[in-house]
């Protein structure tokens, strides 16, 4: 339905050798997606190019005003060596959410994964094939006047660069120690926290400072209002096994709605695992710790899919969970979902897109 144009770099880079030290976001693919949009006139020139950088005016209104979001997914390169993406309509579908909040453009969800498609296509030996790693896949829309003034933009630039990423766990699924925020907050309904806007992001970088200097890897951060509930970890979704129950915060409008959140609960449903969607207070957290019904934690998110917490600090308080140990469930979550990503284990919901 859509032809993409690929114009194919006469330049390529060298690709990594050693698959075991590609890290995160340092390493980008030959190409790159790039549309325009005008108001008027709708997205316009959709094509894939070589990777490269933009030539910017200073007054850009990005630059100032902060008009933009992104996305994040990844492709995954199976045993037999094809290639296959999680979910991609809801990564963009969620773009599109986000795009309206912010006064942006919606685009066309076909549209934009016929332009990934035909990157991955072009770019396809990037993709590491070495256990645990992926290609990272970062959709972003820019707001592009060139001017001053606090206003919708009128023209746009969307984007997908790629960068093969390290497997997130080579060691193993290690728990994290985890600060409770008491002051600072992410977000607020009525905001923009439901968002993937980089606002959200750099809000959160100075307690996540300070939890490192406490000496915990990641911050919880409670809602905005009564700073007591509990709402996202770091850059991720929140849960808590309770008594058997799988517990996690609601989509109130001040938290992202994760694919990895949505997978998890769906996943827990088809385990027969009991899931609430429900508001939770810190003090309810460390009351089931005290009556011995806290079970498990986790965070979710595409880049960890889940991250065990085996510490949980709030004030002076600190509790152990699960023994310091990744839970039972948690566990089972990875195996599941990491399983239907690669193509090693069934995929019940009809996830996976297959490129090849």
């Amino acid at each position: 339905m859509y032809e993409i144009p690929v114009t194919l770099t006469q330049n390529p880079k060298k690709k990594p050798e050693d698959e075991s030290k590609l890290g995160f976001g340092k390493i980008f693919t030959d190409h790159m997606f790039v549309m325009d949009y005008e108001v008027g006139r709708g997205w316009y020139d959709a094509r894939v190019v070589p990777y490269g950088p933009f030539v910017m005016d200073p007054a850009t209104t990005v630059f100032h005003y902060a008009q933009e979001i992104f996305e994040g997914m990844k492709c995954y390169r199976r045993q037999d060596g094809g290639l296959q993406l999680f979910r991609p309509r809801d990564n963009f579908e969620r773009m599109n959410r986000s795009a309206a909040r912010m006064g942006m453009p919606a685009v066309d969800v076909e549209q934009v994964l016929a332009g990934l498609i035909a990157l991955l296509k072009a770019d396809a030996d990037w993709v590491p094939s070495a256990p645990g790693t992926s290609l990272y896949i970062r959709p972003t829309m820019i707001a592009t006047d060139v001017m001053l003034g606090v206003h919708a933009s009128h023209n746009y630039r969307f984007y997908i660069i790629c960068s093969p990423s390290g497997a997130y766990y080579p060691k193993g699924l290690a728990p994290v120690g985890i600060y409770v925020e008491p002051e600072l907050v992410r977000a607020v309904k009525g905001g923009v926290g439901f968002t993937k806007t980089g606002g959200n992001y750099a809000a959160s970088i100075l307690a996540g400072e300070l939890a490192k200097q406490k000496g915990y890897e990641q911050v919880l951060w409670l809602d905005g209002r009564e700073n007591k509930y509990i709402e996202e970890v770091g850059a991720m979704n929140m849960f808590f096994k309770i008594n058997g129950t799988l517990v996690t915060p609601p989509l109130l409008g001040s938290i992202l709605g994760g694919i990895t959140r949505d997978s998890i609960i769906k996943l827990a449903k088809h385990m027969n695992l009991p899931v609430e969607e429900r508001s939770l207070t810190v003090q309810d957290v460390f009351d089931a710790a005290e009556r011995g019904e806290l079970e498990e934690a986790f965070g979710s998110g595409t880049a960890a899919v889940v991250s065990p917490v085996g510490r949980l600090a709030w004030n002076d308080k600190e509790i152990t969970i699960s023994g310091g140990e990744i839970g039972a469930y948690t566990q089972k979550f990875y195996d599941m979902l990491t399983g239907i990503q690669f193509g090693s284990v069934q995929d019940p919901f009809d996830w996976v897109l297959k490129i090849d």
